[in-house]
């Protein structure tokens, strides 16, 4: 049962990541370059962006609560 507490805090980091991830990327989305902004329902270099700004956001969260613990 110890690992439940770990397993449920990655989730709940990588929640807050997908929300701050996809909150940024519309907040500057009309200032990118326009092959980097999302077609809805299309896979594009802008979902690849925003992929890669939730991945880097859980990353630094990961590594913020490491240090913190």
């Amino acid at each position: 049962m110890k690992r439940a507490r770990p397993v449920r805090r990655r989730v709940w980091l990588a929640l807050i990541a997908v929300v701050l991830g996809n909150v940024l990327y519309l907040a500057f989305q009309q200032q990118l370059p326009p092959p980097a902004r999302h077609t809805p329902f299309r896979l594009d270099l802008g979902l690849i962006v925003d992929f890669w700004l939730c991945a880097v956001i859980f990353g630094l969260l990961l590594g913020f609560f490491r240090l913190k613990h």
